[in-house]
């Protein structure tokens, strides 16, 4: 774990592979997706690379990649309708982020989910996972002009929370979102969902760097950083092994 700290009395959180295991339901909504428009057998390293960036812009470059004769927005409306059906069913939440959720609540920090995903998508993961009981407020890429790695969606989610940008922490997994939280003039908790990242510029610069991502991650360690004068006892809420 590397760090350098300040105080934060926001928290930002992104949404899919880092509160939420999401990616596998991802990747496999836009595999089904592509199925249906004649490319098969897309992989998961194929789609690793759209990982921290918008639907939309993951399928403009697919739909010209492949020569989709669909728009992208049919693309996203699709992939969207078979992504709500999967993560209604199964998504899971990283327990140790929950724990460091519930950490942030019982303080009254304010916080919320900046995301690249659907107004509809965000909706139904923090309803079938019972995250909605802390995040009220959430921004889409879909309701801002630019998505990541461009500051829109954590600009507009601080707004909302009302709080400056630089006071409001970030917490990240893929490098898009790590340049957004930057260029936002947010300080950062980078948690690679690709651990292989770990060493891109973009981590670099963060506040504070899990290297090992989930593996690495803990409440305890995350709640120490923002708040060192009161983090929680090695036995106490947060302290994940």
């Amino acid at each position: 774990m590397n760090s350098s700290r300040a105080g934060a009395p926001s928290v930002i959180f992104d949404l899919d592979g880092t509160l939420v295991d999401s990616e596998p339901n991802a990747y496999e909504s836009m595999r089904l997706l592509l199925e249906q428009y004649g490319v098969p057998d897309f992989t998961w390293e194929q789609n690793a690379r759209f990982i921290g960036i918008s639907n939309l812009e993951a399928l403009t470059v697919l739909r010209a990649e492949y020569g989709i004769a669909a728009s992208a927005d049919e693309l996203v409306a699709g992939q969207d309708a078979i992504y709500l059906d999967l993560a209604r069913k199964s998504t899971e939440v990283f327990p140790r982020m929950r724990e460091f959720v519930e950490l942030l609540h019982d303080r009254g920090v304010a916080v919320a989910v900046a995301s690249g995903s659907s107004l509809a998508g965000i909706e139904a993961v923090l309803t079938s996972t019972g995250l909605d009981a802390f995040f009220t407020t959430y921004v889409s890429a879909d309701e801002v002009p630019r998505g990541k790695p461009e500051p829109d969606v954590f600009l507009e989610a601080a707004r909302r929370l009302g709080a400056s940008p630089a006071d409001c922490v970030v917490v990240e997994d893929a490098v898009p979102g790590a340049r957004a939280a930057h260029a936002a003039g947010m300080r950062c908790i980078a948690v690679p969902y690709v651990p292989a990242c770990a060493t891109d510029p973009a981590f670099a610069a963060t506040g504070l760097l899990f290297p090992g991502g989930q593996d690495e991650f803990t409440a305890r360690d995350a709640y120490a950083w923002l708040f060192p004068a009161t983090a929680p006892a090695p036995n106490g809420p947060g302290a994940a092994s």
